[in-house]
């Protein structure tokens, strides 16, 4: 007799639950390299959730299925993040496995609207009926999976422009969206301050966009490798942050290394590299 399983807890589960008990931001970083053993490595740091990335990082399908396999055994939350809003892109990642998405550049409410119909099933919206032959049902394993689907899966969408923040209220305002995800470097580059990440329009377009979402009563999250900015938004209201990538993580170790002992005395100031990617 085949296992019957249930779905795990999705980040909207745990961003809930956080909510409930302790009140503290969720902490993350962004898992960029490809490697499910990287994934695994940092899926036991402790941090509360991992970004799998494909929009800037060598992750196809058959990566992605692999670190979320990696990473699974662990009590980390896994969001993982498509190249594109895009309906074909988000089925595939969906019958993999993927139970939290993070979408990029949605900048209005019709795209977030779209972003919510690729993850339900019809009459409520067009993903693609597979159940038996992918991983998200564990093959037909989880009970009544396609009238469950939608519960499994939590949709997280980027603000990461100056139209995007325009139109943050009715994007709060989509059914179906149940966070949104701040983008300081593409929001800084769309306001023509490009590697600006701390420049006073764009932070005061995060603290406008956290308010928002407090005011629609939906969970804000935003990037931030700076120490003091992380700690600013996250008074500020953010619900959930990134603060690193096991990539910058290992270029900057990597580079210390290189200043101790290749360049004694040419130790890279703090500061020399970006704050942020």
């Amino acid at each position: 007799m085949p296992l019957r399983v249930d779905p795990d807890p999705t980040f909207r589960d745990a961003l809930r639950n956080q909510t409930g008990a302790a009140g503290r931001p969720l902490a993350g970083m962004w898992v960029c390299s490809g490697s499910p053993l990287v994934a695994e490595l940092c899926a036991g740091s402790g941090l509360d959730w991992l970004l799998i990335d494909a929009e800037h990082s060598p992750n196809g399908l058959e990566s992605i299925l692999a670190q979320l396999q990696a990473v699974r055994g662990y009590p980390v939350q896994a969001m993982v993040r498509p190249p594109v809003n895009d309906t074909v892109l988000i089925k595939q990642y969906l019958d993999l496995g993927v139970q939290n998405l993070l979408v990029p550049m949605v900048n209005s409410a019709a795209e977030a609207r779209a972003a919510v119909a690729a993850t339900r099933y019809p009459p409520h919206g067009v993903r693609g009926v597979g159940s038996a032959l992918a991983r998200a049902s564990r093959w037909n394993r989880i009970p009544d999976y396609l009238a469950r689907a939608s519960g499994t899966i939590s949709l997280t969408v980027q603000i990461e422009s100056e139209a995007a923040v325009a139109s943050v209220e009715e994007i709060l305002s989509v059914d179906g969206v149940d966070a949104i995800f701040l983008g300081p470097s593409d929001l800084a580059a769309s306001m023509g301050v490009l590697g600006e990440q701390e420049h006073p329009k764009v932070r005061a377009a995060v603290e406008h966009c956290l308010a928002a979402a407090k005011a629609a009563g939906k969970p804000a999250g935003v990037n931030a490798f700076n120490p003091a900015t992380a700690h600013h938004y996250m008074a500020a209201g953010a619900a959930f942050i990134l603060v690193g990538a096991d990539v910058a993580l290992l270029a900057r170790g990597s580079e210390a290394l290189a200043a101790e002992y290749v360049r004694p005395g040419q130790a890279a100031k703090p500061g020399d590299a970006p704050a942020s990617y």
